[in-house]
């Protein structure tokens, strides 16, 4: 999808959701990892995680771009576009858009890996986000060796 077919997307969802023109640029950023888009209050304009059509279905980026345009014109209309407000939320209740998107990959292979550690005297466990050195550290509780787990 190129970025004048996802501007006539927009543009459709907007008129057809919220009776109201969209008339600012949609496009699509390939920098954006966790969300799905984002609207940016300086210009007005929209911005789409390409990854969302890989990942998911026409039907997620239309809930993403529903969700976006729901920012856009309480923000045009001067009245509470973000996410707390209940402006946003009554909005989002009319149009049937989600409150949140599914979640990218990169953020599910986040949650997944952990690294396992132990400790050799105590059989004291640790799980991290990160690996580490286990020559450089030992266990918090008896001094003893750290052994890589999985």
């Amino acid at each position: 999808m190129e970025t004048l077919t996802l501007q006539q997307l927009v543009e459709q969802l907007s008129t057809e959701f919220f009776g109201k023109p969209f008339m600012h640029k949609a496009l699509f950023n390939n920098r954006l990892r966790t969300t799905g888009g984002r609207y940016k209050l300086r210009d007005g304009s929209i911005e789409i995680n390409p990854a969302v059509l890989q990942l998911h279905d026409l039907d997620e980026l239309k809930g993403i771009i529903k969700h976006e345009l729901c920012h856009y014109h309480l923000h045009q209309e001067g009245k509470g576009y973000r996410h707390g407000d209940t402006d946003f939320k009554k909005l989002l209740k009319e149009t049937g858009s989600p409150r949140f998107c599914k979640p990218m990959t990169d953020q599910i292979q986040a949650s997944q890996n952990i690294h396992y550690y132990k400790c050799a005297s105590c059989n004291l466990e640790y799980k991290r986000k990160r690996k580490m050195d286990v020559k450089k550290y030992r266990c918090g509780k008896c001094r003893g060796e750290i052994v890589y787990q999985k």
